[in-house]
């Protein structure tokens, strides 16, 4: 698949825009490209979709529409194995004295650190290597070289794109996160993911605001409460009955308040929240061996009320 190949030539393009997009493309120490798109430089809806499409390594389409809670982001994908789990998903927690921000993006099929790879069985070998960070700050040159070192390339070689949670580009790459979520909940239920031949998701763009604990909370309702992602599989309905009601939001013990009060009772601690909780309001999955579509989960249209429309 080449997943850092097809992302580098999404952020050349990108770069080439980058006035257009209110991107900012600056330099590290070591000659690391890093790119702005939300920090300090505004960002806007197009960094917002680009910055989604290079996080799924651009095996996904990605447009921004408009539903019952106003704007939404739809994405869908051939190849939801690669695009979500070997790539979108934020698996790599980048941390040090002066820095924190959850790595996502093909740079971690390069790194391959993870558990993850082993079960879906994909790792990739690259010369330039592409991340995307959910943090305020600029990547450090200590998180740089730890990256550089782990992907197995030069410092220079690697790419990375930032926006915090609390901006515009940042909040719609998160949103576009309602097809992974789905897909890292059915792996770690022990769906093998191979069988997965296509999926579409779409989740309601909450208001942006400047509070990146706002917007973390708001973000995470928009997929736990408020996305509907739709599966097709080759699998057996017996099994789907099994495993579906495992799969939406609503099988945690985590779930039916507004994740910004969840994220304040365990004192902003994401790994004290139950992991099994990070998954789609409502998911459906068409059996293209049997013709049979089975749909599970629900919507929380008061929580969306609460979360997205008070302060």
């Amino acid at each position: 698949m080449q997943l850092n190949r097809r992302a580098l030539q999404l952020v050349d393009a990108l770069e080439s825009r980058s006035i257009e997009c209110r991107v900012e493309i600056l330099r590290s120490s070591q000659g690391s490209r890093l790119i702005d798109a939300g920090a300090r430089a505004p960002g806007s809806l197009q960094a917002g979709l680009m910055l989604s499409r290079i996080c799924m390594a651009d095996l996904a389409e990605i447009s921004l529409g408009y539903g019952q809670w106003g704007p939404e982001i739809q994405v869908w994908s051939d190849y939801p194995a690669a695009a979500c789990l070997a790539s979108q998903y934020a698996g790599w927690r980048l941390h040090s004295d002066h820095f924190f921000g959850m790595g996502s993006g093909p740079m971690r099929a390069a790194a391959g650190g993870e558990e993850l790879f082993d079960r879906i069985g994909f790792r990739e070998q690259a010369k330039a290597v592409v991340g995307v960070i959910e943090t305020r700050q600029k990547p450090t040159d200590e998180i740089i070289e730890r990256i550089a070192q782990a992907c197995q390339v030069e410092a220079g070689a690697v790419t990375l794109l930032f926006a915090p949670t609390a901006s515009l580009a940042g909040a719609m790459q998160i949103v576009a996160r309602s097809m992974e979520t789905a897909l890292h909940k059915m792996l770690v239920l022990g769906f093998d993911c191979k069988q997965i031949v296509a999926g579409q998701g779409i989740a309601p763009l909450p208001p942006v605001g400047s509070n990146d604990l706002l917007m973390i909370g708001r973000t995470n309702d928009a997929i736990l409460y408020g996305s509907h992602v739709t599966l097709w599989v080759q699998s057996d309905d017996e099994f789907i009955q099994e495993l579906g009601p495992r799969i939406p939001s609503q099988a945690s013990p985590d779930h039916g308040v507004p994740f910004a009060e969840l994220f304040a009772r365990v004192h902003h601690d994401f790994y004290k929240i139950d992991p099994l909780l990070f998954s789609p309001a409502i998911i459906t999955m068409v059996n293209m061996t049997s013709g049979r579509a089975h749909t599970f989960g629900k919507f929380e249209t008061d929580i969306m009320q609460a979360s997205f429309f008070t302060l």
